[in-house]
């Protein structure tokens, strides 16, 4: 497989969960980051984690991880995605981007977007849902490097996305869909999944 890492977006603020980190949340007695950290290194590519800063509790969950801090962080997404494409070695020829509370996602998942990918000229592999809705993660080949690192706000990639071609691959259910941001989305995740 072509140099493929994988950026987990983990330097958001939580601020919609009411004063815990969603990312620190525990599932099967592991922070959530953790496990999203453990599925990405399953796969065996490269794995680079954004985090507010070195010294934030966020940085004892990302196992085998290349922790990227992100001084900026509160700008919101753009930050993140700017500062993990940064770190990325020079040889990277994609980075797979996907914020890090998204609990379905499995490593197979990642793995089968990054099976998709066909060298230089691959377009940009955006999953979706069952359903063909579009979600994360996102897969952007290295021609893209010079735009992720120009966003800015908290909006991501979004308006790339409108300009290039992108080409949709379908996971299972959900998965590209289900986000953890707030503590009534955790009480109705975990309830689903205690119901499976």
């Amino acid at each position: 497989m072509s140099e493929i890492s994988i950026l987990l977006l983990a330097a958001g603020s939580s601020s919609r969960m009411q004063g815990q980190d969603k990312l620190l949340q525990e599932i099967d007695g592991e922070p959530l980051l953790s496990g999203m950290c453990r599925r990405a290194a399953l796969t065996g590519l490269p794995c680079y984690v954004t985090v507010p800063s070195h010294s934030h509790p966020r940085v004892t969950a990302t196992g085998t991880a290349t922790v990227v801090p992100v001084a900026d962080a509160a700008e919101g997404m753009a930050a993140s995605i700017r500062a993990g494409v940064k770190a990325l070695p020079s040889d990277t020829e994609a980075v797979m981007i996907l914020p890090a509370d998204m609990p379905d996602l499995q490593s197979q998942d990642l793995a089968h977007i990054a099976s998709h990918f066909h060298g230089a000229d691959s377009p940009i592999l955006r999953a979706t849902s069952s359903d063909g809705r579009p979600g994360h993660p996102v897969l952007f080949p290295r021609r893209c490097f010079a735009a992720l690192i120009q966003l800015s706000g908290d909006q991501g990639a979004r308006a790339l996305l409108k300009t290039v071609p992108v080409q949709d691959i379908g996971l299972p259910g959900q998965r590209a869909l289900t986000d953890l941001d707030t503590p009534e989305a955790w009480a109705a995740w975990r309830a689903a999944r205690a119901r499976s």
